[in-house]
Parts: structure tokens; C-alpha cells; sequence
């Protein structure tokens, strides 16, 4: 039996290096256990009950935390300082139509839920590709 679960065990980890999502991981650390459980207990059943059970408990209560820890978080950019900050319009906005805004010494085009005139302050929402979302700002 113990050259079942080392077979497991290997192909499972084979299997997880050819993968870029976590797929086995979980399976390969309870085949290790039944492995293990292997030089004491002969009954096969019993061996895959808990490589089984194991396995699938560890998935329910470990994958996301997992998952979180290993994705890598999204960078911010300079670019991102731009949101919160204040421009001026500079073409018209409409609700169908890109305007632009000068922001921070720099033009961009700029899109906004409502009709926002030329000279009209504003303030960045945030960044959409090559656009910036804004709001009119109340004086």
C-alpha cells in the first residue's frame, strides 16, 4: 500500500506543478497522512476514507485563505494619485460623449454620469483604462 499513496502523492504534485491555480494541493498533503497511516493500518478502505475526507475537509476550510495568501495583490501606479484630486473641464462632458479635464498639469478624457460644462471643477472617481471618471464638484 505505501507504494500506492507515494504514486499518489508524486502524480498529485505533478499535477499541481503543471497547474497555475491551486488544484491538489490539499489532496497531496492528505495522501501524505495516508501514507503514513499506511505502515500501521493494512485496510485500503480505511486509508482512502481519510485521504478522501481529508482532502475535501481541507478544501471547504482552507482553500480561500490559501488562495488569498498566495494572489498577488493589484499595484497601485503614480497614476492612481489622480483619484480624489480636483481638475478643471476643459471640453465639454456629456452623458454620451468623453469630454476632457486637466488634472494635475495633464489632459485626459474624461467620462461622467452627467452633463459637466467647460471650466466647471470636478473631482477624479477613479481611473478606466485611459479615462477618468468624474463628478462636478459643488462650490
Amino acid at each position: 500500500m505505501v507504494w500506492i499513496w507515494l504514486g499518489v502523492v508524486i502524480t498529485l504534485t505533478f499535477i499541481e506543478i503543471s497547474t497555475v491555480n491551486l488544484v491538489s494541493i490539499w489532496y497531496i498533503a492528505s495522501a501524505l497522512v495516508s501514507l503514513i497511516l499506511s505502515f500501521f493500518i493494512d485496510n485500503f478502505v480505511i486509508q482512502f476514507a481519510v485521504f478522501a475526507i481529508l482532502g475535501t475537509i481541507l478544501v471547504i476550510t482552507t482553500r480561500d485563505y490559501l488562495v488569498n495568501l498566495l494572489v498577488k495583490k493589484k499595484e497601485k501606479t503614480n497614476l492612481d494619485r489622480v483619484v480624489g484630486m480636483t481638475g478643471i473641464v476643459t471640453k465639454e462632458i456629456t452623458k454620451k460623449n468623453s469630454g476632457e479635464v486637466k488634472v494635475d498639469g495633464k489632459f485626459w478624457t474624461a467620462i461622467s454620469d452627467k452633463k459637466i460644462k467647460v471650466d466647471s471643477a470636478v473631482k477624479v472617481l477613479e481611473i478606466d483604462g485611459v479615462k477618468i471618471k468624474v463628478e462636478e464638484v459643488d462650490d
